[in-house]
């Protein structure tokens, strides 16, 4: 599994990942692994790990 950070001015470091065989994205918290949603589309993903946080 490919893994990408991203990180923008209003939301902490996030990672991105494909989980193929159930083909959703997971969003991860890069500096807490433990916070992970999953969604669609990556936007999905990054919205529901916002609600988490």
């Amino acid at each position: 599994m490919t893994t990408m950070t991203f990180q923008n001015a209003h939301h902490s470091p996030y990672r991105v990942a494909l989980d193929t065989n159930k083909q959703v994205f997971m969003a991860y918290d890069a500096k807490n692994n433990q916070k992970v949603a999953y969604g669609i589309t990556i936007e999905q993903a990054v919205q529901a790990l916002q609600k988490l946080s």
